[in-house]
């Protein structure tokens, strides 16, 4: 009966664990993608992690032993993911964002945004993959409690990435007709 309170057995937290390392597999391996279908791609991924991210159970501070390592993502294979979602973006990977500190808007970056939602997740996955239940459990209260930050960066990518997929597709579809297509 404990596994029915267990967060680490939590259905929505195995459901999250899945598409969190979805999006790792995925991240890793930009480079290995068109634009079009790495945006389509990361159009429907991101939703579903913003959703299972949302529907993390919480975890009592009290059952968690010594905190675990800073994490696993360190800062080279940050800048190896921000670096290869960069070079695929190309020029659609910087936006305006409105910042609450200001009232001009800033410019951002959506690999640096995917960036850093891969190092909360990333760090996620790692401590889950140990199989060890208290790291397990302090893999859910760190995502759950990093969540406001990273399901922030989620939604700026989406809306980023939103009408950078129409610009493309219109832009593919544009070229098809040059080039004889459809």
């Amino acid at each position: 009966m404990e596994n029915l309170t267990n967060p680490v057995c939590d259905k929505n937290t195995i459901e999250f664990a899945t598409v969190a390392l979805e999006y790792c597999t995925f991240i890793e391996s930009a480079q290995l993608y068109t634009l079009s279908d790495f945006v389509d791609k990361t159009l429907k991924l991101l939703p579903l992690l913003y959703l299972k991210g949302s529907l993390l159970p919480e975890v009592d501070i009290n059952e968690l032993d010594e905190p675990y390592s800073e994490g696993s993502v360190t800062e080279d294979m940050y800048e190896l993911v921000r670096g290869r979602v960069a070079a695929l973006l190309g020029k659609y990977d910087s936006y305006l964002d409105v910042s609450p500190d200001s009232d001009l808007p800033v410019i951002a970056f959506v690999s640096e945004n995917m960036a850093d939602v891969y190092q909360d997740i990333g760090n996620f996955v790692a401590l889950y993959r140990e199989g060890y239940e208290s790291a397990m459990k302090q893999a859910v209260s760190d995502c759950f409690i990093n969540w406001e930050y990273w399901g922030q960066q989620v939604l700026n990518v989406l809306k980023a990435l939103h009408s950078v997929r129409w610009e493309v597709a219109e832009k593919d579809n544009n070229d098809d007709e040059i080039d004889g297509g459809f």
